[in-house]
Formats: C-alpha cells, structure tokens, sequence
C-alpha cells in the first residue's frame, strides 16, 4: 500500500494504492493494481478505481459509510455490497460490485483500507460532511445552463 503524504489540505485527495483480486464468475481470480480515492470536496464518497495505470482503469464511487460498515459485516444492497470475509483469510474486505450485464467480487487486504478510512475521518470526521459541502456552487452549476 502507497498513501500520499498526510499533510493534506481539503483539495488534495487522499489516496491509497494498493493491490486486489478480482473475480468474475466462472473465471480465475486476477490480481489487479487499485486505488482508494477520498476528497472532502465530496465528502460522502470515497472511489475505487481498478486497473493497471497505464490503461484505462474501471472508478467505482460509493460511500465512505459503506466502506467502513462493510469492515464489521455486511453492508450495503444494489450495486455495491461491502463485506468481512472471515473464513481463510479473516484479514480480507470483498467488494461485491453488480452491474446490469453482470458482476464481479473485489478482495483487499483490510489494513490498507483501515489506514485509508482513518486517514480521511482525520480530513472530514464522520458526521461532519455537511460542513464540507458548498451548496452555493452545487446550486451555480445546477443552474447555469437554465437561462
């Protein structure tokens, strides 16, 4: 795992490298290059993209909440589900990701994703997104082609 520099400011994201397997049905695990990605320009989020960085990588955006609930147990429905695996290795996170033609189970390594989320909860502690958020530009872009 590779985490920028905790000297972060509020435009800097915090980001995390680290490696996954991903598994597709009926196919043999692929270990893949990913990284976590958190801003609190968007601090409800945190994105995962997957893939080699010199190729086009597949960004997944969920929320922060999620990643750590899934860290204890289940979490999540839809799309994305989070979730401890306990059985042969008890130190592993799968990501469930589901799409319309198919889906596809993400697993890490949970230190690299404990260090990351205690990184960003040092940035923008849980409960406190809402001060993080500039409404008057969410608005402004919103608004801007409606004249």
């Amino acid at each position: 795992m590779r985490c920028d520099p905790a000297g972060t400011t509020d435009e800097d994201p915090i980001v995390c490298t680290t490696s996954i397997r991903v598994t597709v049905a009926g196919e043999i695990p692929v270990p893949l290059p990913a990284e976590l990605r958190y801003s609190a320009t968007d601090p409800y989020a945190v994105c995962l993209s997957v893939g080699a960085p010199s190729a086009l990588s597949v960004d997944w955006v969920f929320a922060r909440s999620l990643l750590a609930q899934g860290l204890h147990g289940p979490a999540g429905s839809g799309d994305v589900v989070v979730y401890p695996r306990r059985r042969h290795h008890p130190d592993a996170l799968r990501i469930l990701l589901r799409t319309r033609t198919g889906k596809a189970v993400l697993e890490v390594a949970s230190a690299p994703v404990v260090a990351f989320l205690h990184r960003t909860d040092a940035l923008v502690p849980p409960g406190t997104e809402h001060h993080h958020i500039d409404l008057d530009s969410i608005v402004e872009q919103l608004t801007a082609g409606s004249e």
